[in-house]
């Protein structure tokens, strides 16, 4: 199976390559080709290459103290207190891991010694400017420009010198929203994998608990699953609910920043005659029941569950298919007819469904299938991108076959 990993990462290095070597030394616009990057990646290159030179082969470093700003940090603590399992990911895993402040410059990094080496090269280490004003395309760029978690693999990076390097990144944000920096987990590009992302949403959600005096709902938390299958655990153990309480619970998961009494009602309800007073018992059982705090005026999660769904997305909004294809286990909570839960899940649906009709990968499209029988279109990309002896294929055929009889 690794060796198919690699063939795929191969290809797509080469392919980016390729459109980086047509588009960025000359200034051309992206082609609308395959080779295509990203939309955000081919933004960030406009925006960037009026500041930056692409052959640019270090980052810039800060003028000032860099130890005493991260010594002054909010940011510092929460990462402290998480600091055995950022060394283990870090040495064990070969990955260098980044903190920077709202502007992009470095704060704090640690490495094994190859990979730290391999940084200082490129000047990924405390007081290098990473914004793309100063290094150009990049995870942590593109994460505190977007606000969003962002990926960049290889050649996606502006500056040729980082062409070896895949990022994985998210914004860390205070409890009044604004921004105080990025946190980063990079490694060379033939290590990428899907994974990578998941661990940075999770040590960037432990962070946040941390700033808010909480601890971060993770593993050892709340965890909901809600794609295919119901169930929830807290502490790893099982904790029984009433469908209504998962559904409520699956929709704060999937809406951050909440919903108003009256949106929540009728999210839930719909326009059946229920009173405000049955909305007000369901979430005062589900604070009881799942230990999470949620805010009253604005029915809001205030510390973070760790979330099937939302894990999904995040993977479907830095690219990040192969994930979302392993999360996604079917529709989600099947069998709910709650109008909220109904929207939400034709919203998955189409976002995972875009996805892997997008990707130029069969593993997707079989991996799909399966979990969506009837989907003709699916099936048909599938045998499109199967080799004509590749004995997959007779999946893909049988899974058509019976779609079309359906």
């Amino acid at each position: 199976m690794r060796s198919g990993q690699d063939s795929a990462l191969l290809r797509r290095r080469a392919a980016l390559e390729r459109q980086w070597a047509r588009w960025v030394p000359e200034r051309e616009a992206p082609e609308t080709d395959a080779a295509q990057p990203r939309a955000d990646v081919a933004q960030s290159w406009v925006r960037s290459r009026a500041f930056v030179d692409p052959a640019t082969d270090c980052a810039p470093a800060v003028a000032g103290d860099v130890a005493s700003k991260w010594a002054d940090s909010p940011l510092r603590g929460p990462i402290a207190e998480l600091s055995d399992q950022l060394h283990s990911i870090t040495h064990d895993a070969g990955f260098v891991a980044a903190v920077t402040d709202e502007a992009g410059t470095i704060l704090w990094s640690d490495g094994g010694q190859v990979m730290r080496r391999r940084a200082e090269r490129v000047g990924f280490t405390p007081g290098g400017r990473w914004d793309e004003n100063h290094m150009g395309t990049n995870a942590l760029s593109l994460a505190l420009h977007t606000g969003r978690p962002s990926s960049v693999f290889s050649a996606e990076h502006l500056v040729e010198a980082l062409h070896g390097w895949v990022c994985y990144c998210a914004p860390i944000r205070a409890t009044d929203g604004r921004q105080l920096g990025v946190l980063d987990l990079s490694t060379t590009w033939d290590r990428s994998h899907p994974l990578a992302m998941s661990t940075v949403l999770s040590l960037t959600a432990a962070v946040e608990a941390k700033l808010q005096g909480g601890v971060a709902n993770t593993a050892a938390g709340v965890r909901l699953e809600c794609l295919g299958a119901a169930a929830l655990t807290r502490g790893g153990r099982p904790l029984r609910l009433r469908r209504r309480l998962l559904e409520i619970l699956t929709l704060l998961a999937l809406e951050p920043d909440g919903y108003t009494p009256e949106r929540l009602q009728l999210a839930v309800y719909g326009d059946r005659p229920t009173g405000s007073s049955t909305l007000k018992a369901d979430v005062s059982h589900l604070r009881r029941a799942t230990g999470g705090d949620i805010s009253n005026r604005v029915y809001r999660l205030t510390t973070p569950v760790s979330c099937d769904a939302t894990d999904m997305l995040a993977a479907l909004a830095t690219g990040d298919t192969a994930t979302a294809v392993r999360l996604y286990r079917g529709p989600l909570l099947p069998g709910s007819q709650t109008p909220g839960i109904v929207e939400w899940r034709e919203h998955l649906e189409v976002g995972i469904r875009t996805a892997v009709l997008s990707a130029g990968e069969a593993e997707y499209a079989l991996d799909y299938g399966a979990k969506a029988p009837g989907d003709i279109a699916i099936h048909e990309h599938a045998l499109r991108l199967l080799p004509a002896r590749d004995a997959r294929r007779a999946v893909a055929a049988a899974r058509l076959h019976s779609a079309l009889r359906s």
